[in-house]
């Protein structure tokens, strides 16, 4: 049965009991609603980020050590834009060889690869999650900032088991926290962005989310996020048929 929004707390509500949790509602409502607009679909949708907040993002835990450098020497060294312009599907795998470091000297771009895909696993706790709110009957997508190396993350992990990977930044051209981005959930998905919440580790793209209109989590870990998601309404207990 479709889930009804009417009786989600409000962000005033969630405060006033000096809730610890990162809960934060558009500044356009004080609750989830439902859209005016007909939908057949179970609300409220929910818009993952993936990188560190699904999958551990290896550029962050294993590339320095591939390139043999330190984070901030690989950040000093790298071209600033043309990883940005990979994601937005603007380059291809040539180009980012050609020009990932600012100097012009040699990527090994199928090493990094590999770097990458052995470092991509699922944050601890998160699968499960995942797994309940598709049990339960929750449509979920995939809203990330990433190049066309997703379908690394996919062939290693199935996250298609769980969600959509209905929003990636190198299918779409646009990238959080570009307003432009958020605005394609509306076009894609036929519901306002009332009826939906988005989930990332990245507090400005949280930000950028609720300003657009979204509900939004600021994801920290698997367990705080299922007690937020709960907050707002979501069931996450495996649906039980009773025998009459």
């Amino acid at each position: 049965m479709a889930l009804s929004l009417s009786n989600f707390p409000s962000i005033t509500a969630i405060k006033s009991t000096q809730n610890p949790f990162s809960v934060k509602m558009s500044p356009l409502t004080n609750n989830i609603s439902v859209s005016t607009k007909s939908t057949n679909k179970k609300l409220p949708i929910l818009l993952f980020d993936v990188m560190d907040t699904i999958v551990r993002d290896p550029f962050y835990h294993d590339v320095p050590a591939f390139f043999r450098m330190s984070m901030k020497e690989l950040l000093d060294c790298k071209h600033p834009n043309v990883w940005i312009e990979f994601e937005k599907g603007h380059i291809d795998e040539v180009e980012l060889t050609r020009n990932f470091f600012k100097d012009g000297r040699h990527c090994d771009i199928e090493g990094l690869k590999n770097c990458m895909k052995e470092g991509y696993f699922y944050i601890e706790g998160v699968e499960e999650l995942l797994h309940d709110l598709k049990r339960n009957g929750y449509e979920l997508h995939a809203f990330t900032n990433y190049p066309v190396w997703y379908q690394m993350i996919e062939e290693k992990l199935k996250l298609s088991k769980y969600l959509s990977w209905t929003f990636c930044s190198c299918v779409i051209g646009k990238r959080k926290p570009e307003a432009d981005f958020y605005s394609e959930v509306e076009k894609r998905l036929g519901v306002e962005p009332a009826n939906c919440i988005f989930i990332d580790d990245r507090l400005k793209n949280v930000d950028a989310a609720i300003e657009a209109g979204f509900s939004g989590i600021h994801f920290k870990n698997a367990e705080t996020l299922g007690k937020e998601l709960s907050l707002l309404g979501i069931n996450l207990l495996k649906d039980v048929q009773c025998a009459n």
